[in-house]
């Protein structure tokens, strides 16, 4: 099978081949996983997304060490392509999706039944593929654990990107009056045409002076929920803006810069902070992220979230997909599409 093979430690932005400096190869005959329990589910991918985890595993940045060689990849769709004798959940045939901690960069992946979702008629497979890991940890962190209601104000920094579109969307089904930060004329267009209440370009204005100018202009008294998967110098100063009693969510730091958030501030203005490693509900906590994956599908079947891939490529084109990722050019996901897909080269 068609697999790419993480065989060294290094810049997945490097063209994918045989040579010394590339980390990523594509083997020739990749082995097909093998059913492994009489519960497993082998599936035929369909499409898997990009995350920056997955770029931190390949640089080996990331908070969890895979043995090399690796196939990386989490979230993805496809079809069910075999099962175990114990499977009673799934047939051949079935759409299905789930998300792994490697293995999705290929074209075939097993998983234990109670790992994969159904999907429902009226999804695209693609749109599916690029869901679970962003929308899921869009969905756990904003209403299970700020438990955004309508009317509050949620803040979205990095909102052009995928965790960023997937939490502008939800905030906006939730009935948050919403604010978001991004880079650049195409990424602010983008967002306000998803109905963002105020959109901040942080490449041509003062993101704190342009988001108090519209709190007073509407007469609100500050941001009820700060999403943050920028980190850095940005969510120091996206405090200023924090109501009394406020949550703050600490997704990622794509900045590359951990903040410090002041614990004294943080008593004095009662604020939660909570930290989201979305992946580890999966071990302690996997009822809801089944539950919080049905309804992200069910919205995505009757139409209230759209996912948005800006890019789309081959397997042997991976190298292109992490520049995409790395250089911020994307709006929403970069996927991986197989099979019937085509995969077209997007314009970097």
């Amino acid at each position: 099978m068609e697999a790419l093979l993480c065989r060294k430690l290094g810049d997945p932005t490097i063209p994918v081949d045989d040579s010394v400096n590339s980390p990523l190869t594509l083997p020739k005959a990749h082995p097909i996983p093998q059913l492994n329990s009489p519960t497993a589910v082998r599936v035929r991918v369909k499409a898997t997304s990009l995350n920056f985890a997955n770029y931190l595993q390949i640089l080996g940045k990331y908070q969890e060490k895979s043995p090399l060689p690796f196939i990386p990849g989490s979230d993805y769709s496809g079809i069910v392509e075999s099962v175990g004798s114990n499977v009673t959940k799934f047939k051949i045939g079935d759409a299905v999706c789930s998300f792994a901690g490697l293995g999705s960069f290929a074209q075939f992946i097993v998983a234990d039944e109670t790992e994969l979702i159904q999907v429902p008629d009226r999804c695209d497979m693609v749109a599916v593929g690029a869901l679970p890991v962003a929308y899921g940890t869009s969905h756990v962190a904003l209403l299970h654990r700020a438990q955004l209601r309508a009317g509050q104000v949620l803040l979205v920094l990095g909102a052009a990107g995928g965790v960023g579109v997937s939490a502008v969307q939800i905030g906006k089904i939730s009935g948050a009056i919403v604010i978001a930060v991004a880079r650049g004329e195409e990424k602010v267009k983008y967002l306000k045409s998803m109905g963002v209440d105020h959109v901040v370009d942080s490449s041509a204005e003062n993101i704190i002076d342009s988001i108090k100018g519209f709190l007073k202009a509407r007469k609100l008294k500050g941001v009820d929920v700060l999403y943050d998967p920028v980190g850095g110098k940005l969510t120091k100063e996206s405090m200023k803006l924090l109501k009394w009693g406020a949550h703050i969510l600490i997704i990622g730091f794509a900045s590359g810069e951990i903040p410090v958030v002041p614990a004294n501030i943080a008593l004095v203005k009662n604020w939660t902070i909570h930290g989201l490693y979305w992946g580890s509900y999966k071990l302690h906590q996997p009822a809801v992220l089944e539950d919080s994956l049905k309804e992200l599908l069910s919205w995505l079947a009757r139409g209230l979230i759209t996912i948005n891939i800006s890019h789309t490529f081959s397997l042997s084109e991976a190298n292109l997909a992490f520049a995409a990722l790395k250089d911020r050019k994307a709006i929403g996901k970069v996927v991986i599409a197989f099979d019937d897909h085509k995969a077209e080269r997007s314009k970097l």
